[in-house]
This record gives C-alpha cells, structure tokens and sequence, in this order.
C-alpha cells in the first residue's frame, strides 16, 4: 500500500481505538490538566495587559489581540524547555483552530524563542541544537496546545544528520526509528517559519487532517548546504505497539548537546 494510503487508512474504528486505549494512561500523567491554560489566561495575559509584565511567563505578545496572541513559559522541567502557548482556548493539536484561515503561526512563535533558551543557557546555539514538538492528544498531559522547544536529543541529531542528505520536500518514511519509533519525515527550507506553517504541512502533505488528534510533530532547525532550514518529523499514535505520539522525546530537557 502507498505511503499516503496507508497513513489514510487510519479512520474510523483504528481512531476511536487508539484514543481509547490509551485515554487511561494519559489521564493519570496530571492531576490538573487546565494547568497551563490557568497560568496563562488567569495569570500571564492579565499581568501584560495591566502592567506590561508577563509574569510568571517569560513573555506575551498580545500585539494581534488575546485571540491571536502567543505566551512564552519556562517549563519546570529542563534547564532552558520553554512552552509555546496561545492565550486563547485552543485543547491542543487535534483542534481545527490551528488549520483555520488566519490562525497565528505558532511554530513561528515558537521558534523565536529560542533567544530565551540562550540566555538560560548562557550561549549560543547553532540552528541545528535546537528542536520543537508538540505530542498527540493521547500522549500529551495538558489539554491546552503548547509547543516544547528545547535542546535536541544528542542520539536525535547524529541520526538527523547522518541522513539529512537523502530528505525531501515530500513527507517519506525514514529508514532508522528515532526514539524507538519510525518517524515520517520531509525538509523545509525556510530560515524561520513566516512564511509557512507545519501544522498545514503535516495535515495537508502528510495526509493527517482527519486524524489529527493522534498525530505528533516534531520541527528540528537545520542546515541544508547554505541555506537555512529545518527536518519536520511525525508519527501517528499505535496503542498495539504502545506508541503514544509523543515527539517530545526527540528532545533532551537536560541539554546534553551543549555541555
């Protein structure tokens, strides 16, 4: 079967078995899982809005109003893991918000603020050091969307870059598993995400728009000769293989790629 077949095959009953079987072992990741959503909207937004400080976010860009607006947060876990986060209501990657026509990039947000990792870390970092994803629905502990970016995995980047000669623009199978699962990948040549949008990509290039809520993406930055650019790498939720979609594995909180 094709390779876009094949990934479309997944309807109906494989969708509802997958958010099933794995509903209970997400449930138990967090006893709040509005946490996020409650920091930024009771907490971030507010303090921007009335005295021009994010706290305790790292930064709010509320130039395009609170619908359209990004918050920046430190996460507690990893030395410099930021999270990406809009301040309106979005539950996460399954949401058809992120595919709307005038949806803020928010991989692009994202990806800005790479400058606050830096500083945290006390130096900079090549392009190639530094990855985002966000996890499926069923492997995710939040249900308000945020994007981890943090340092890259060191095992994540060797293989990237062992074969960053043989990606495409077209989404293929890598040949190697990268955490212990068999990503889909394609590159993109674009040196900070304004004029393109990888939610789109993966639903639109990938065949993923009908089964969004158990997909992952992960966007790591790279170098294609001279030309600026980044590795796009999904993968769909198996619960039979235990697989939950969780990209966020390709990154390494610790941020042993610097040390």
């Amino acid at each position: 079967m094709p390779f876009f077949a094949s990934r479309r095959h997944w309807a109906g009953f494989a969708v509802a078995a997958a958010l099933i079987a794995t509903a209970s072992i997400v449930a138990t990741r967090a006893a709040d899982r509005e946490a996020l959503w409650k920091i930024v909207h009771d907490q971030c937004a507010p303090d921007e809005k009335d005295n021009g400080s994010p706290a305790p976010c790292e930064a709010v860009d509320l130039s395009a109003g609170e619908e359209k607006g990004v918050a920046i947060l430190k996460d507690r876990v990893g030395v410099a893991q930021l999270l990406a986060i809009p301040t309106r209501r979005i539950e996460g990657i399954e949401s058809p918000d992120i595919l709307a026509d005038g949806a803020p990039n928010y991989w692009r947000a994202a990806w800005a603020a790479r400058g606050d990792m830096e500083k945290r870390l006390g130096r900079p970092l090549p392009r190639e050091a530094i990855g985002m994803a966000i996890n499926s629905s069923v492997g995710r502990s939040q249900d308000q969307l945020h994007i981890h970016v943090d340092c890259v995995a060191p095992a994540t980047s060797s293989a990237l870059a062992a074969h960053l000669g043989e990606l495409t623009t077209e989404w293929r199978p890598l040949p190697f598993d990268l955490a212990g699962r068999r990503y889909v990948a394609r590159r993109l040549e674009s040196a900070d995400l304004a004029d393109v949008d990888p939610f789109r990509l993966l639903a639109d290039g990938a065949g993923a728009r009908d089964h969004m809520a158990i997909e992952t993406l992960a966007v790591i930055g790279a170098r294609f000769g001279d030309q600026d650019g980044f590795v796009l790498l999904a993968d769909r939720a198996d619960p039979s293989s235990g697989d939950l979609a969780h990209g966020e594995d390709l990154l390494d909180h610790s941020c042993a790629i610097v040390k």
